[in-house]
C-alpha cells in the first residue's frame, strides 16, 4: 500500500501522484491541508523519512518567514507546532511505501520508494520527461 500526503494545489505533488497512479494503481491520498497534523503523525513521519522538522519546513509560499520560523534559533518544537498549526509549512509531497517514506521533491525522488521501475516514459504535468532514475543501493 502506498499513501501520498498530498495538496492538489502543487504541481510536484500532483506529478507524485500520477507517478504512483501509473506504476502502483491508486494510493491513499490524504489532503493534509483538509485533514491537518498531529504532533505523533509528523514526528513518525519525519523519523521515518530521515528528516529534521527544519529540513520538512516549507518556506517558499508559506508563512514561514511572516511567522518568524526561519531563525536558526527556532527549535523543532516550536516548528512543529507551527506546522500543526499551519500545515502548509509542511513541506510535500510526502510518499509513505513498502519501501521507505520520503518527502519526495523532485518529483522522480519517488521512484525509489517503487517495487519495480515504470514501464516506458514519464513524463511531469508540464510535459518534462522525468528522466530514468536508478534507486541508491540498499545497506
Amino acid at each position: 500500500m502506498m499513501v501520498i500526503y498530498h495538496n492538489p494545489d502543487c504541481g510536484t505533488s500532483r506529478n507524485v501522484l500520477e507517478i504512483l497512479r501509473k506504476t502502483h494503481g491508486e494510493p491513499v491520498v490524504i489532503e493534509y491541508l483538509k485533514e491537518g497534523w498531529t504532533r505523533p503523525q509528523l514526528l513518525g513521519l519525519f523519523a521515518a523519512a530521515g528528516l529534521t522538522a527544519r529540513a520538512a519546513l516549507r518556506v517558499s509560499k508559506s508563512p514561514a518567514e511572516a511567522l518568524g520560523l526561519l531563525s536558526p534559533d527556532t527549535s523543532d518544537a516550536d516548528l512543529i507546532d507551527a506546522m500543526i498549526a499551519h500545515p502548509v509549512l509542511v513541506n510535500r509531497p510526502i510518499v509513505c511505501a513498502p519501501k521507505g517514506v520520503r518527502l519526495c521533491r523532485p518529483s522522480e525522488t519517488v521512484l525509489d520508494l517503487l517495487d519495480t521501475p515504470p514501464q516506458g516514459t514519464l513524463t511531469k504535468e508540464d510535459g518534462t520527461p522525468i528522466p530514468p532514475h536508478k534507486a541508491p543501493p540498499v545497506d
